[in-house]
């Protein structure tokens, strides 16, 4: 394999780098199915073309390029997504699809050729920034998400998923699921547990359980300056009062709790606002401990609001149960890799579909241990170094 991968994929990077880039924060919109998110579609397939890699999708909006018969079965699937969160890091996601085409290059460079098809795949939405629901793309490839709820979720702008997909998505689809023997998703690390460990690359053992909850707080719309403290329904303070609620339960459990995200109406310095609606990203190391901390903030809520005279409606919009990554392919890549085996509390495609097929993850250091922001980053060697790891990997399932 090549001793000039950390240019080569220096070289392919900055053909992706500055799509979707917002020059005031250095951060990434690259919201699915947006302008940003078609020009890297559009890359996909010339770099699969350039390669001689058809390209499928499957009703969804999922991407796949196969190297070996498209139809045919036991393929390894590898590859990750594009999409951003607002103003997110440049690597969480396009990562694993820039590393997966070089991986085939390094593969080919090497003389080898694969007795099982292998398939790089681009999921949509992984994020959930656009239409509210992570792993979209692969929720609705494996039927965990109905394709009419899919079809009606909508954006901010109103735009509908199916608009913007061009029409209803597809759904489940069990066949194409079915010709898949594996997937080895790589990743940024979102954390700091290979500086620590000081690896360029780690085996990930399982992924939290995890979920995002709206509160809709209800009060009484009404003037700042004549109305007089005692009188008002604020759901502001309800709202605020559950913010400061779960970061205490999520701290007291060992667990993560995070609002980051809050629409008020009708949005006036000098209104006392009639309606607050906050989303709240939960996370802990067990479902035990996942669904004690929403109950306990539910419940401190629901007595706020008693006090404050508002209404608390808490709708659970997405929750993931805890996936733990098929044991005997992460200890088999982590002796094969010499790599250590970490957990982590982030969300990804590989966890909808650890369910349906053996999975597993491989994360690239990520000096700065930050992720969703514009100071999310590896060094080019590191990444060079996950290449001939998912390379190694690749090569292992599909030529053994």
């Amino acid at each position: 394999m090549s001793d000039d991968l950390p240019g080569r994929f220096r070289e392919l990077w900055d053909e992706i780098a500055p799509v979707g880039r917002d020059a005031g924060s250095g951060g990434y919109l690259r919201y699915a199915l947006t302008e940003p998110e078609h020009q890297l579609r559009a890359w996909f397939r010339a770099q699969a073309d350039r390669r001689g890699l058809p390209v499928t999708e499957d009703g969804n909006g999922n991407l796949f390029a196969h190297w070996g018969d498209p139809e045919g079965t036991d393929a390894v699937l590898t590859g990750s997504h594009f999409d951003s969160v607002p103003h997110g890091g440049a690597y969480d996601g396009p990562l694993g699809v820039v590393s997966a085409f070089l991986a085939v290059d390094e593969l080919r460079a090497a003389g080898v050729t694969p007795v099982r098809p292998l398939v790089v795949a681009a999921f949509v939405e992984e994020e959930g920034a656009r239409f509210g629901v992570p792993c979209l793309g692969s929720r609705l490839l494996t039927g965990v998400l109905a394709a009419d709820r899919a079809a009606g979720l909508r954006d901010a702008a109103g735009v509908s998923f199916a608009d913007a997909l061009g029409g209803r998505p597809a759904g489940a689809r069990p066949e194409l699921l079915g010709r898949f023997g594996a997937f080895v998703e790589l990743h940024v690390e979102q954390g700091r547990a290979l500086v620590d460990a000081d690896a360029p690359i780690g085996v990930a053992s399982a992924i939290w359980p995890h979920g995002r909850w709206r509160f809709d707080v209800v009060g009484e719309g009404n003037h700042a300056g004549t109305t007089r403290m005692a009188d008002r329904r604020d759901p502001m303070l309800t709202y605020a009062f559950g913010v400061l609620a779960a970061n205490k339960e999520a701290r007291v459990r060992g667990a993560h709790a995070t609002v980051g995200r809050v629409a008020v109406e009708p949005n006036a310095t000098n209104a006392i606002p009639s309606r607050v609606t906050g989303w709240l990203d939960a996370r802990a190391a067990d479902p035990e401990t996942l669904t004690g901390l929403v109950d306990a903030v539910r419940a401190k809520l629901a007595e706020r609001s008693r006090r404050d005279g508002t209404e608390v409606l808490v709708t659970e919009e997405s929750v993931t149960p805890l996936v733990a990554f098929d044991d005997d392919l992460a200890a088999r890549l982590a002796t094969l890799l010499d790599a250590p085996v970490l957990p982590t509390g982030a969300g990804h495609d590989a966890g909808v579909l650890a369910a349906y097929l053996p999975t597993a993850m491989l994360f690239v250091r990520n000096p700065t241990g930050v992720s969703h922001s514009p100071a999310e980053s590896a060094s080019d060697d590191d990444c060079a170094a996950g290449v001939r790891a998912l390379a190694r990997v690749l090569e292992e399932l599909t030529c053994r």
